[in-house]
């Protein structure tokens, strides 16, 4: 009779708290994923108002997909891929989840040796990844005039880095938008705000194959 009671008792005491791991996980399932966005003036929205630069609209689209993200701008305008680096650790906080990293185009105008540029990089996502920081790798390609030979070993730092460490890569971030006027600034160099448009348009869907993989593992 008391064993009855008993287990009568557990199961209504067990019934109880059924809603509680239900809200728990729905709210777990629900959490934002923090983001960073590491980069140079073409994300940090150079001449542009805030809610117009790249990661603002980023978040924006992917809000409109039913991802919830937790975002921080961290470009910092004429920023080069060594200085990315040396500010890594203040411009990723701990929590970040996902950072992606938009760096490499001073670099290239400035006629940086690529060698500079790809050990830069390469510790950038090295670092990252020693954190489990998951990462998306954005491509640059070099300006023709410092010559074929140069083009082709910088414009290789991306894919390279990309296949040896493992992250996704969108091969080029200004895909769409490079050398059209209609959709740059004066300088011919910074994105209007329709650019960065084209920009979050043609980066979305590798954003959220990126952002799933990041939902799927163990917190």
């Amino acid at each position: 009779m008391h064993m009855i009671v008993w287990g009568s008792m557990l199961i209504l005491a067990l019934s109880g708290l059924e809603p509680v791991f239900a809200q728990s996980a729905a709210a777990i399932a629900t959490r934002p994923i923090n983001m960073v966005v590491l980069g140079d003036s073409l994300s940090a929205g150079y001449g542009l108002a805030g809610a117009d630069a790249f990661p603002a609209k980023l978040q924006k689209a992917l809000k409109a997909k039913g991802i919830d993200i937790e975002m921080t701008n961290a470009g910092v305008s004429g920023d080069t891929a060594s200085g990315g680096r040396d500010r890594l650790d203040w411009s990723v906080p701990d929590k970040t989840q996902a950072v992606i990293v938009e760096l490499g185009a001073n670099d290239a105008l400035r006629g940086i040796d690529p060698a500079v540029t790809r050990a830069a990089l390469t510790e950038i996502v090295t670092r990252l990844k020693g954190r489990g920081i998951s990462v998306l790798l954005c491509g640059m390609l070099a300006p023709p005039n410092y010559g074929r030979d140069y083009a082709d070993s910088f414009n290789a730092i991306y894919p390279d880095l990309a296949r040896s460490t493992g992250v996704p890569l969108y091969p080029f971030f200004l895909e769409g938008v490079a050398a059209d006027a209609r959709l740059n600034q004066a300088d011919g160099m910074h994105p209007t705000p329709e650019g960065v448009d084209i920009i979050v348009k043609n980066i979305l869907p590798t954003v959220e194959a990126f952002l799933g993989t990041i939902s799927r593992q163990p917190s």
